[in-house]
């Protein structure tokens, strides 16, 4: 009988820094540092999930973003500027992703159950190699370790919405059927990943990127507040259409669960 062999995990926003503060912080200040330009957080979370060149690049994009930008330097952004944002970019968050390092909460909870049932770990991340290696070591220490991690920048072929990531991750854990795979992202770009791989994808509303929140305004929300903020993300993923849509990743093995129930009786993902 079919059953889940492998979970596969986004970083921020999903086991690790609860909002995905680390990288749309260091976005803003990437910008400034670069050329004296200021995006918001709000811009800087828009294309959340993409390789980081990628997501400066659709940073500069944006309507509002690019009017602002010809307006003050009387030109469209180039390649080069990218360049420059990108390499202002790196230094800082190689030097502060461990600052936000703290798990999610439950996550080496959720993680042993899936492990008590011989389901393997995986990870990819929209953060280059450089930037993952500087992250890993502490989440290690904070207890979170997968069978097997890739980076942005690790293949050739590229990052997400692509997907590449999640299929070395099968590869390199033994997954032999792609629909006993699950995928968990916080954004957009993730589970795009993931429907274009096959497998089947969970979409996190609450801890990550769409929701915004520190894990304090969401240990303090009302049900109202918690609502809205579900509404936004919900929203957001329209688009990419998940198989299933949580709030934590502390709900996740009820979807494993459902999935398990599925397979054995040969549904497979949509």
């Amino acid at each position: 009988m079919k059953q889940v062999q492998a979970v596969i995990f986004d970083l921020a926003g999903t086991v690790v820094d609860f909002g995905s503060f680390a990288p749309t912080t260091i976005f803003v200040e990437a910008f400034r540092r670069g050329f004296d330009f200021d995006i918001s957080l709000t811009e800087a979370r828009v294309p959340m999930g993409l390789g980081k060149w990628d997501h400066i690049k659709a940073v500069g994009e944006l309507p509002e973003v690019a009017a602002r930008w010809l307006a003050q330097f009387n030109r469209p952004m180039t390649v080069a500027d990218i360049d420059t944002i990108y390499d202002t970019f790196m230094p800082l968050q190689i030097a502060k992703v461990g600052d936000h390092a703290e798990l999610i909460p439950y996550t080496e909870q959720v993680v042993s159950q899936l492990r008590s049932q011989n389901i393997k770990i995986g990870a990819c991340t929209g953060y280059p190699r450089a930037v993952l290696n500087a992250l890993l070591p502490a989440l290690k220490d904070n207890g979170f370790n997968p069978d097997y991690v890739v980076a942005t920048d690790d293949l050739i072929v590229g990052g997400r919405p692509a997907p590449y990531m999640v299929l070395k991750n099968m590869i390199e854990l033994g997954v032999d059927d792609v629909k006993t795979c699950v995928k968990v992202d916080d954004s957009a770009p993730g589970i795009m990943e993931g429907k274009n791989a096959g497998v089947w994808t969970v979409a996190l509303l609450l801890s990550g990127n769409e929701a915004g929140m520190t894990l304090a305004e969401y240990q303090a929300a009302d049900l109202a507040t918690l609502a809205q903020a579900r509404d936004i993300a919900q929203k957001a993923f329209s688009h990419s259409k998940p198989d299933y849509m949580i709030d934590t990743i502390a709900d996740l093995p009820t979807v494993i669960r459902e999935i398990n129930e599925k397979l054995a009786s040969g549904e497979r993902p949509s």
